[in-house]
């Protein structure tokens, strides 16, 4: 298990489960773990997910990927004493949800 910082200044579980569901999941993701860190610290944008009120989803543009010029999302979740990693996959749109915190 990785503990990453997010740019809310807060602790964020990743565990070897979730990251090996990640890249196996979506085997774009294979070895960009690098990238998943650099969205929780240095996001473009965090929305707050309009299903799920404990869903936080972290999107950081990237001009190479190994699907293009994409974003990064990094979906966390809210437990009851700490927040941790569900899943992270490219996108080419950020979803709709209420704006957390948002790149100046």
């Amino acid at each position: 298990m990785i503990w990453l910082d997010d740019v809310l200044k807060r602790k964020i579980r990743l565990t070897d489960e979730r990251l090996k569901h990640i890249e196996a999941v979506h085997p774009e993701m294979f070895q960009q773990f690098d990238k998943i860190k650099d969205t929780l610290a240095e996001p473009d944008i965090v929305v707050r997910s309009i299903s799920d009120s404990h869903v936080e989803l972290f999107y950081r543009y990237y001009m190479f990927t190994p699907v293009g010029v994409k974003y990064m999302c990094v979906v966390v979740k809210q437990g009851e004493n700490d927040f941790f990693v569900i899943t992270s996959y490219f996108t080419d749109t950020i979803k709709r949800g209420v704006i957390l915190w948002e790149k100046k």
